[in-house]
């Protein structure tokens, strides 16, 4: 029986990190001629480096392992825009090393998986040339939805076909027509990345690199995004495998200490003692934030709601860094005075939060979210519809995809960007917050019924007879049979 050991390797960004493992599992599980090897790259962010180190330490399925490489650092005093491709160039002997050793185990040992490829993040794509050395094939794996992977490839047409100045389109009313959207999108709703010049020769060499892997997974299924994937079917973009959806179905145990295991108790036992889908959970990410004057803007429309609510509430970092926020030690230094007081019988309000565990508990009703592809999957799989609060990346596009293109939530600000530097802040009232939580929790059924049905078509998409069960395994079937 042919063995195939597969390595995998993610961008060094939590929820790109989950994914990764996610679908290590899956193929491990799937079938057993599988090994996959992850490698997980240096963090500047000291939260995702304590991740990584809890993931590295836990137990994971048989032929699955994780492998967390050292800094480098020459890479630590490269600005953001570079810093990824920084820490991939200077970690390429290090991967090469072990996956030589790999490649040579393989070659010793009639019974070791052969190595088979190599399955690079969206964002990793210019690791190509290590595939081309071991003379292997190489895959990418997207963790954001088919749609966006339909504007990414768009927008390298528009330039390089089309003569596009994409940073001439910026702060217009444009609108574009991508074919992966059945509807007009609007320019501003467009990651900033894609329309600055100091940025958008990463997002054009991302988008080449993706258009020579030998396939593409991604994080959906087929029936979320039906014109989407078949946009995809054009026979200029690699073999698409929606094989999602990819959710991370145990608790995380980041806060797995004294205090982080009481928290988590406090949390569960709040809801346990709410009515089914009545509480509103806000939560904002891993690097979600706001500013004070938003802060209060936010709890007042909570108060005048009069619904019940569980807030992920976490103090921002410094003015003109991306990096996780922490939380508050006294939540009366932000809140206006006496909210607290005034909202202790209806409310909840939190540091960090156990995403997936709140979300898949009968009282939770809706979800105020910043829109990471993750986080909208999850939402999807237990059923909870969004208000869609986008705050940097390709957020604002995943907003206007779930309220505009398929109607799976309502919208508090679909185009709001977080700002880094703290100037000139974009505050959204309390009327408008007030206004998508009554539409959220109250109006609109027709929502509500629509995400229940979808939760229940994703979990068929995974079982025997499925689209995204049928699409792993032609994925499978084709890591093996290009084995020698």
């Amino acid at each position: 029986m042919k063995k195939a050991e597969l390595v995998l390797i993610p961008i060094p960004a939590r929820g790109h990190i989950v994914s990764a493992v996610e679908i290590a599992k899956l193929l491990v599980q799937r079938d057993d001629r599988l090994s996959t090897t992850i490698f997980i790259y240096p963090s500047r962010n000291p939260v995702t480096t304590k991740d990584n180190e809890s993931l590295a330490a836990s137990t994971l399925p048989d032929r699955l392992r994780v492998i967390i490489l050292p800094s480098a650092e020459s890479s630590d005093t490269k600005p953001p825009n570079q810093f990824i491709t920084s820490v991939y160039e200077g970690q390429k002997p290090l991967v090469r090393e072990y996956v030589s050793k790999i490649k040579t185990q393989s070659e010793l040992s009639p019974d070791s998986p052969q190595f088979a490829g190599f399955i690079f993040d969206a964002y990793a794509t210019g690791l190509k040339d290590l595939a081309n050395e071991f003379d292997v094939p190489w895959y990418a794996f997207c963790a954001s939805d088919a749609a966006y992977l339909g504007c990414v490839l768009h927008l390298k047409d528009l330039h390089d076909e089309q003569g596009v100045d994409l940073t001439e389109l910026g702060n217009s009313d444009a609108e574009l027509e991508i074919p992966s959207l059945a509807n007009s999108f609007p320019v501003k709703c467009l990651p900033l990345s894609s329309l600055v010049k100091e940025t958008l020769p990463i997002v054009l060499e991302i988008a080449g690199g993706l258009t020579e892997a030998k396939g593409i997974l991604i994080n959906t299924f087929l029936e979320l995004e039906p014109h989407a994937v078949n946009s995809l079917s054009n026979g200029k973009t690699p073999p698409v495998y929606a094989v999602g959806p990819i959710v991370k179905h145990e608790g995380d145990d980041r806060d797995a200490g004294s205090d982080g295991s009481k928290n988590y108790r406090d949390i569960m036992e709040w809801l346990d003692d709410q009515a089914p889908s009545s509480v509103l959970f806000l939560c904002f990410g891993s690097l979600g934030s706001f500013r004070s004057e938003q802060v209060k803007e936010i709890a007042c429309a909570l108060e005048r709601s009069g619904h019940r609510f569980l807030w992920s509430l976490r103090k921002p970092s410094p003015s003109g860094k991306l990096k996780s926020p922490s939380d508050y030690e006294n939540l009366q230094e932000v809140l206006p005075e006496g909210f607290l007081d005034r909202t202790a019988k209806i409310g909840k309000v939190i540091g960090w939060a156990p995403q997936v565990d709140i979300l898949a508990h009968q009282a939770v009703g809706g979800f105020a979210s910043h829109c990471g592809w993750n986080s909208i999957i999850e939402s999807v799989w237990f059923g909870v519809p969004i208000a869609t609060w986008p705050l940097y990346a390709e957020q604002q596009y995943n907003a206007f995809y779930m309220v505009i293109e398929l109607g799976l939530g309502v919208e508090i600000k679909m185009d709001y960007t977080m700002n880094l530097q703290g100037d000139d802040e974009i505050i959204v009232n309390a009327d408008d917050i007030m206004k998508a939580i009554k539409h959220l929790m109250e109006e609109d059924k027709e929502i509500r019924k629509k995400v229940k049905e979808m939760s229940r078509i994703s979990e068929k998409t995974l079982m025997p007879g499925g689209s995204s069960h049928s699409s792993l395994g032609r994925f499978i079937d084709d890591i093996i049979e290009n084995l020698s």
